[in-house]
Protein backbone atom coordinates (compact mmCIF):
# COMPACT_ATOMS: atom_id res chain seq x y z
CA UNK A 1 0.00 0.00 0.00
CA UNK A 2 1.34 3.49 -1.25
CA UNK A 3 2.35 5.77 1.59
CA UNK A 4 -0.95 8.63 2.18
CA UNK A 5 -0.50 11.86 1.29
CA UNK A 6 -1.02 15.04 3.51
CA UNK A 7 -4.21 17.46 2.75
CA UNK A 8 -5.27 20.95 4.01
CA UNK A 9 -8.21 19.91 3.56
CA UNK A 10 -8.81 17.21 5.88
CA UNK A 11 -11.30 19.20 8.57
CA UNK A 12 -13.29 20.10 5.96
CA UNK A 13 -13.52 16.80 4.64
CA UNK A 14 -14.05 14.78 7.82
CA UNK A 15 -16.17 17.16 8.64
CA UNK A 16 -18.80 16.53 5.76
CA UNK A 17 -18.54 12.76 5.74
CA UNK A 18 -18.75 12.80 9.83
CA UNK A 19 -20.64 15.82 10.87
CA UNK A 20 -22.16 13.91 13.97
CA UNK A 21 -18.93 13.36 15.53
CA UNK A 22 -17.69 16.35 18.09
CA UNK A 23 -15.75 18.80 16.98
CA UNK A 24 -12.88 18.45 19.32
CA UNK A 25 -12.87 14.37 17.83
CA UNK A 26 -12.55 15.81 14.26
CA UNK A 27 -9.69 17.97 14.77
CA UNK A 28 -7.72 15.48 17.02
CA UNK A 29 -8.44 12.98 14.26
CA UNK A 30 -7.71 15.02 10.93
CA UNK A 31 -4.62 16.83 12.61
CA UNK A 32 -2.98 13.05 12.97
CA UNK A 33 -4.45 11.87 9.49
CA UNK A 34 -3.04 11.86 6.27
CA UNK A 35 -4.94 11.57 2.91
CA UNK A 36 -5.36 8.11 1.41
CA UNK A 37 -7.10 7.91 -2.11
CA UNK A 38 -7.66 4.60 -4.40
CA UNK A 39 -9.24 4.19 -7.47
CA UNK A 40 -12.68 2.57 -8.54
CA UNK A 41 -11.64 -1.70 -8.33
CA UNK A 42 -8.43 -1.14 -6.21
CA UNK A 43 -7.84 -3.88 -3.46
CA UNK A 44 -7.21 -2.07 -0.33
CA UNK A 45 -6.14 -5.41 1.07
CA UNK A 46 -6.24 -9.39 1.14
CA UNK A 47 -6.20 -12.73 3.70
CA UNK A 48 -3.09 -12.29 5.50
CA UNK A 49 -1.94 -8.72 4.78
CA UNK A 50 -0.90 -6.82 7.84
CA UNK A 51 -2.56 -3.47 8.81
CA UNK A 52 -1.27 -0.34 7.80
CA UNK A 53 -3.10 1.65 9.63
CA UNK A 54 -7.03 3.41 11.22
CA UNK A 55 -8.97 4.31 7.93
CA UNK A 56 -11.73 7.04 8.14
CA UNK A 57 -13.72 7.09 5.21
CA UNK A 58 -14.26 10.11 3.63
CA UNK A 59 -15.92 9.86 0.18
CA UNK A 60 -16.93 6.31 -1.44
CA UNK A 61 -17.64 3.20 -0.95
CA UNK A 62 -15.16 0.02 0.22
CA UNK A 63 -16.91 -3.57 0.04
CA UNK A 64 -15.49 -5.86 2.15
CA UNK A 65 -16.16 -9.70 1.38
CA UNK A 66 -14.91 -13.55 2.42
CA UNK A 67 -14.09 -15.92 0.10
CA UNK A 68 -14.52 -19.61 1.13
CA UNK A 69 -12.82 -22.59 0.19
CA UNK A 70 -14.90 -23.27 -2.44
CA UNK A 71 -14.32 -19.87 -4.03
CA UNK A 72 -17.69 -18.71 -3.02
CA UNK A 73 -17.74 -15.33 -2.06
CA UNK A 74 -20.31 -13.07 0.26
CA UNK A 75 -20.18 -9.69 0.74
CA UNK A 76 -20.06 -9.05 4.87
CA UNK A 77 -20.39 -5.29 4.93
CA UNK A 78 -19.28 -2.10 3.03
CA UNK A 79 -17.54 1.60 4.29
CA UNK A 80 -19.01 4.73 3.50
CA UNK A 81 -18.31 8.34 4.42
CA UNK A 82 -17.79 8.49 7.83
CA UNK A 83 -17.27 4.81 8.52
CA UNK A 84 -14.32 2.48 9.79
CA UNK A 85 -14.10 -0.99 8.78
CA UNK A 86 -14.18 -3.66 12.02
CA UNK A 87 -11.90 -5.77 10.13
CA UNK A 88 -9.02 -3.01 10.13
CA UNK A 89 -9.87 -1.84 13.98
CA UNK A 90 -9.51 -6.13 14.51
CA UNK A 91 -6.40 -6.47 13.27
CA UNK A 92 -4.96 -3.11 15.10
CA UNK A 93 -6.39 -3.83 18.19
CA UNK A 94 -5.05 -8.02 17.94
CA UNK A 95 -1.95 -7.37 15.86
CA UNK A 96 -3.43 -10.17 13.63
CA UNK A 97 -3.86 -10.22 9.73
CA UNK A 98 -6.67 -9.45 7.68
CA UNK A 99 -9.14 -12.59 6.60
CA UNK A 100 -11.19 -10.97 4.38
CA UNK A 101 -10.91 -8.69 0.62
CA UNK A 102 -11.36 -5.68 0.82
CA UNK A 103 -12.32 -3.29 -2.42
CA UNK A 104 -12.65 0.29 -3.84
CA UNK A 105 -16.18 0.52 -5.26
CA UNK A 106 -15.55 4.06 -7.17
CA UNK A 107 -12.79 6.67 -6.46
CA UNK A 108 -12.32 6.67 -2.51
CA UNK A 109 -10.63 9.08 -0.45
CA UNK A 110 -10.01 8.31 3.30
CA UNK A 111 -8.49 9.77 6.30
CA UNK A 112 -5.86 7.69 7.83
CA UNK A 113 -3.52 7.01 10.87
CA UNK A 114 -0.72 5.05 11.70
CA UNK A 115 -0.94 1.96 13.77
CA UNK A 116 0.67 4.09 16.19
CA UNK A 117 -1.41 7.05 16.27
CA UNK A 118 -4.24 4.96 16.34
CA UNK A 119 -2.83 2.90 19.70
CA UNK A 120 -2.37 5.85 21.46
CA UNK A 121 -5.62 7.90 20.57
CA UNK A 122 -7.56 4.20 21.66
CA UNK A 123 -5.68 4.83 25.15
CA UNK A 124 -5.59 8.63 25.48
CA UNK A 125 -8.42 10.13 23.90
CA UNK A 126 -12.03 9.03 25.30
CA UNK A 127 -13.81 10.38 22.22
CA UNK A 128 -11.81 8.34 20.07
CA UNK A 129 -11.59 5.19 21.99
CA UNK A 130 -15.78 5.48 22.24
CA UNK A 131 -15.79 6.25 18.19
CA UNK A 132 -14.10 3.72 17.58
CA UNK A 133 -15.74 1.01 19.83
CA UNK A 134 -18.67 2.25 18.99
CA UNK A 135 -18.71 1.60 15.48
CA UNK A 136 -16.62 -1.67 16.34
CA UNK A 137 -19.77 -2.65 18.38
CA UNK A 138 -22.41 -1.82 15.31
CA UNK A 139 -20.78 -3.74 12.89
CA UNK A 140 -20.55 -6.71 14.84
CA UNK A 141 -23.90 -6.75 15.15
CA UNK A 142 -24.05 -6.18 11.47
CA UNK A 143 -22.28 -9.17 10.88
CA UNK A 144 -24.30 -11.19 13.47
CA UNK A 145 -27.26 -10.78 11.09
CA UNK A 146 -25.17 -11.43 7.68
CA UNK A 147 -24.60 -14.83 9.41
CA UNK A 148 -28.57 -14.96 10.75
CA UNK A 149 -29.53 -14.45 7.19
CA UNK A 150 -26.62 -16.88 5.82
CA UNK A 151 -28.01 -20.12 7.72
CA UNK A 152 -31.80 -19.59 8.74
CA UNK A 153 -33.52 -17.60 6.16
CA UNK A 154 -34.18 -19.10 2.27
CA UNK A 155 -32.29 -17.39 -0.11
CA UNK A 156 -35.43 -17.01 -2.53
CA UNK A 157 -37.05 -14.82 0.50
CA UNK A 158 -33.66 -12.70 0.59
CA UNK A 159 -32.85 -12.30 -3.08
CA UNK A 160 -36.65 -11.01 -2.72
CA UNK A 161 -36.24 -8.50 0.04
CA UNK A 162 -32.92 -7.73 -1.25
CA UNK A 163 -34.14 -6.80 -4.87
CA UNK A 164 -37.25 -4.53 -3.85
CA UNK A 165 -34.57 -2.89 -1.71
CA UNK A 166 -32.24 -2.30 -4.53
CA UNK A 167 -34.75 -1.95 -7.29
CA UNK A 168 -36.52 -0.66 -9.15
CA UNK A 169 -33.62 -0.49 -11.53
CA UNK A 170 -30.33 -3.02 -10.57
CA UNK A 171 -27.20 -3.54 -12.73
CA UNK A 172 -25.92 -6.60 -11.54
CA UNK A 173 -25.25 -9.82 -13.06
CA UNK A 174 -26.31 -13.20 -11.49
CA UNK A 175 -22.93 -13.92 -10.25
CA UNK A 176 -22.42 -10.37 -8.53
CA UNK A 177 -26.09 -10.96 -6.83
CA UNK A 178 -25.15 -14.52 -5.36
CA UNK A 179 -21.92 -12.31 -4.45
CA UNK A 180 -24.41 -9.91 -1.92
CA UNK A 181 -26.29 -13.09 -0.73
CA UNK A 182 -23.86 -15.75 -0.40
CA UNK A 183 -24.73 -18.16 -2.64
CA UNK A 184 -24.50 -19.67 -5.94
CA UNK A 185 -24.83 -17.85 -9.35
CA UNK A 186 -26.73 -20.99 -10.76
CA UNK A 187 -29.40 -20.54 -7.16
CA UNK A 188 -29.65 -16.70 -8.13
CA UNK A 189 -30.21 -17.49 -11.68
CA UNK A 190 -32.98 -19.93 -11.63
CA UNK A 191 -34.78 -18.13 -8.52
CA UNK A 192 -34.41 -14.44 -11.01
CA UNK A 193 -36.35 -16.96 -13.89
CA UNK A 194 -39.03 -17.64 -11.62
CA UNK A 195 -39.68 -14.37 -9.82
CA UNK A 196 -39.73 -12.94 -14.32
CA UNK A 197 -42.42 -15.90 -14.85
CA UNK A 198 -44.41 -14.42 -11.96
CA UNK A 199 -44.49 -10.75 -13.31
CA UNK A 200 -42.05 -9.45 -10.29
CA UNK A 201 -39.03 -8.32 -12.19
CA UNK A 202 -37.48 -8.51 -16.00
CA UNK A 203 -34.33 -9.83 -16.86
CA UNK A 204 -31.87 -8.15 -19.45
CA UNK A 205 -28.04 -9.13 -19.61
CA UNK A 206 -26.10 -7.17 -16.71
CA UNK A 207 -29.80 -5.86 -14.95
CA UNK A 208 -32.67 -6.46 -13.73
CA UNK A 209 -35.91 -4.16 -12.97
CA UNK A 210 -38.48 -4.86 -10.54
CA UNK A 211 -41.63 -4.61 -11.93
CA UNK A 212 -43.67 -5.31 -8.67
CA UNK A 213 -42.16 -4.33 -5.44
CA UNK A 214 -44.64 -4.74 -3.12
CA UNK A 215 -45.01 -8.23 -4.87
CA UNK A 216 -41.52 -8.87 -3.69
CA UNK A 217 -41.59 -7.23 -0.22
CA UNK A 218 -44.47 -10.01 0.67
CA UNK A 219 -43.43 -12.60 -0.73
CA UNK A 220 -39.70 -11.78 1.28
CA UNK A 221 -42.33 -11.12 4.88
CA UNK A 222 -42.72 -14.99 4.83
CA UNK A 223 -39.40 -15.31 6.98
Amino acid sequence: MSAPSRSPDLRAALAAAAPDWPDALREVVAANGSLLRRTDGQRMFSPGDACQGFVVMLSGVVRVEHMGATGRSVVLYRVGPGDTCVMTTSCLVTGGAYRAWGYAEGDIEALALSPATFQRLLAENEPFRSMALGVFATRIRELVEVIDELLLHRVDLRLAAWLAEAGPEVAATHQAIAGELGTAREVVSRILKEFERRGWIALARGAVAVRDAAALRGFAAQR
